[in-house]
């Protein structure tokens, strides 16, 4: 398990417990399951590169504690 922070720019962060075999598109539903915004209007990103849903969190090098940037669509 690890668990990654998920800042959304405007004063809030979301922690996540999530397995690092994961995808994104899993990540996004458990965010969307405690901030109560569905999962296809979230967009998970770092910097200027924008995480794609299939791929897994080990794939992208995710790891605890990590943070990420958290946009509502």
């Amino acid at each position: 398990m690890i668990e990654v922070v998920l800042n959304d720019r405007l004063g809030k962060k979301d922690r996540v417990k999530c397995n690092e075999d994961d995808t994104i598109g899993d990540l996004k539903k458990l965010v969307a399951a405690q901030t109560g915004t569905r999962a296809d209007k979230i967009r998970i990103q770092k910097w200027y590169y924008i995480y794609k849903d299939h791929i897994t969190l080990k794939d992208y090098e995710i790891h605890d504690c990590m943070g990420l940037e958290l946009y509502y669509n």
